[in-house]
């Protein structure tokens, strides 16, 4: 049982705007960790409050948000950025 990864226009715009080789590190954590894990819950931890919907992956200095939809399987990716500005 594998998940999709689908990113938002958000994240893509996010994205394209870091340098490539933080994008190469990024790229590799989600097909390696992300979607080869049977269950991506064990590798996020869930945000808290309102956001409590919404996951957190660490890659180095950056944070990937996402909202995983286990009925169909999908990782929706929403945003990706620097740790000092993910949650502003």
């Amino acid at each position: 049982m594998t998940y999709d990864f689908i990113p938002s226009p958000k994240f893509n715009r996010q994205f394209r705007i870091l340098d490539k080789f933080t994008q190469k590190c990024i790229q590799n954590y989600i097909n390696n960790v992300i979607l080869k894990a049977d269950n991506p819950h064990n590798h996020g931890k869930q945000l808290v409050g309102d956001l409590a919907v919404l996951w957190r992956y660490r890659i180095g200095d950056y944070r990937l948000i996402v909202t995983i939809q286990d009925n169909e399987l999908m990782v929706l990716a929403l945003q990706i950025n620097h740790r000092r500005d993910i949650y502003r």
